[in-house]
């Protein structure tokens, strides 16, 4: 008699003695529609993905039998779009509650060692002058090429005594720092930042900063919101315009600058596990950190794939931490007041 599925120990179906498979689950057996709708991901993205981490999700072990990277990739889109281990999503693929998790964290894993394949800034001026164009076109603000924000990604609480992950609505989270092209792209995704830091602390500290301030292509600039200090690199807007040209340029920015909010509110509609509609991440911060890292190079992969940024349906504002003290704070950066003003006179006047 069959022994149920159900009942075999995780690393057992993970991995196994000369790659033999559980191929509960076949991607021929159901529709184009049962696929977007329990997975969030047509047929042709999955093979794709298959291609891309079967060899990291098919390692070698001891163990007598292992679960097939396309499961394994299936249980992972499952939870990243659903938020949620519930069993009628394991047992739609065969496969236990606990084999769910494993199979999670394997293709997490995978796609946290690619982020920087499908996560990166242009290098040529080419691409560069490309994001300028995009960008100008949509609001009329001249060289941007990028436009950045924070996320906070509720997570369980590490522990009773660290209040490091707590933000100011008192639940504990990672505030994690974005930066996207016109088209949705992430550009830069920094995912391990407590929640208890302020979006301009986690700028501060960010490997962004550094790279924009060692340098950075000449007349270049990313735009972000009020919770943002000043700087050369990166424009916020006036808290008091006063002219005219200061309004158009406020207007400009605002309307350039939705491209993130946007991105943002779309990545949290696709990936449910990002949103807290099924409470918070229940793991350590590191884990949870990689798993929004994988959903980021997810989001990215399917862009290149012609899955548009704003196919999906936006829900309203994403629930996040008020700034308080940190919004509309002026830095006293004169090099980079000066270059927003020489800009407001060059452009908007």
């Amino acid at each position: 008699m069959a022994i149920p599925i159900t009942v075999l120990d995780c690393d057992l179906l993970l991995y196994g003695r000369g790659h033999r498979t559980l191929d509960r689950f076949k991607l021929d057996d159901v529709t184009d529609e049962y696929l977007m709708s329990m997975y969030g991901f047509p047929r042709q993205f999955i093979y794709y993905l298959v291609e891309l981490l079967g060899a990291s999700l098919s390692r070698p072990t001891q163990r007598s039998r292992a679960i097939s990277p396309e499961t394994q990739i299936l249980a992972a889109l499952g939870f990243y779009t659903s938020g949620s281990f519930q069993t009628r999503m394991g047992d739609a693929i065969g496969i236990s509650q606990a084999s769910m998790s494993r199979c999670v964290a394997n293709v997490t894993e995978a796609l946290v060692e690619r982020a920087s394949q499908f996560i990166h800034f242009p290098v040529d001026e080419a691409a560069v002058q490309s994001l300028k164009d995009e960008f100008y076109g949509l609001a009329g603000m001249p060289g941007v090429i990028g436009v950045a924000d924070c996320i906070h990604v509720a997570i369980k609480a590490p522990n009773a005594e660290d209040l490091s992950y707590v933000n100011r609505k008192g639940l504990h989270s990672l505030n994690c720092l974005v930066v996207c092209d016109i088209r949705g792209a992430l550009m830069t995704v920094e995912t391990s930042w407590p929640g208890s830091l302020q979006d301009c602390a986690v700028l501060q500290r960010s490997s962004l900063t550094s790279q924009f301030e060692t340098g950075m292509p000449k007349d270049s600039w990313l735009l972000g919101d009020s919770s943002f200090f000043l700087r050369s690199w990166l424009l916020t807007p006036l808290p008091i315009p006063e002219t005219a040209a200061e309004y158009r340029y406020n207007r400009a920015h605002s309307a350039t600058h939705s491209v993130i909010e946007r991105t943002l509110q779309t990545l949290c509609c696709r990936f449910r596990c990002l949103d807290g509609s099924k409470g918070a991440l229940q793991y350590s911060p590191e884990k949870c950190s990689h798993i929004i890292l994988a959903c980021c190079v997810l989001h990215n992969i399917s862009l290149d794939h012609g899955m548009d940024v704003w196919s999906s349906p936006v829900p309203g504002p994403i629930d996040q931490p008020p700034e308080g003290e940190a919004e509309h704070m002026e830095s006293l950066d004169l090099e980079a007041d000066r270059i927003r003003q020489e800009l407001i006179l060059t452009h908007f006047s």
